[in-house]
């Protein structure tokens, strides 16, 4: 074998990781982190990071969020959720137990236990690495369910949720922006150069 092909060979392959401000009224209140791991064998890691500090007046909001998905195959064996908020600290998990899921997610007021035989092989983890061609739905880590998935006129694709939308803005297919829609004011994920 050639040097120079071995070299290569031999270079570890890298992560990829994609860095986000979070922006609430155009001031950055946190940050995300999309990381995929490069593949062992089967398997490949994916995890999700955020983490938000908002003070406007009586508007006080923490919310840290650790996503990690462990897939084999293409399919998802495990999805762990930590969230550790100023209303206290909560879990979601979903699990591949060989024939089916166990799927609990205790959120901040929202509570989620069920049992799905049909294999997961997309998640909302997965929207930040590439577009969603032709996936109707994702799988919602967070809440243990789905997001229906549709593409506007405008390109954009948007994610709805027991009326929770979410719209995700790509560019060259990378994804740069998410409107996480909120009664109260709109939260901006934004991709950081």
């Amino acid at each position: 074998m050639p040097v120079a092909a071995h070299a290569q060979a031999a270079k570890p392959a890298v992560a990829e990781t994609r860095r986000y401000a979070i922006e609430v009224a155009g001031i950055q209140v946190g940050t995300m982190t999309a990381t995929r791991q490069p593949p062992v064998g089967p398997e490949q890691v994916y995890t999700l990071v955020s983490d938000v500090k908002v003070n406007f007046l009586f508007y006080h909001l923490k919310i840290y969020y650790q996503v990690m998905n462990r897939f084999r195959n293409g399919q998802l064996l495990l999805s762990t959720v930590e969230a550790h908020t100023n209303q206290g600290d909560f879990a979601s998990r979903t699990e591949w137990k060989g024939d089916h899921y166990t799927i609990l997610a205790d959120q901040y007021k929202h509570h989620y236990e069920a049992t799905q035989a049909q294999p997961i092989r997309y998640t909302v983890t997965d929207l930040f690495f590439a577009e969603p061609a032709g996936q109707p739905r994702a799988f919602g880590e967070y809440f243990g369910d789905y997001f229906a998935l549709s593409r506007a006129k405008d390109g954009t694709t948007r994610a709805l949720r027991d009326g929770r939308e979410d719209e995700y803005q790509y560019a060259n297919g990378q994804l740069v922006t998410i409107i996480k829609k909120n009664p109260l004011k709109n939260f901006i994920i934004r991709l950081l150069p």
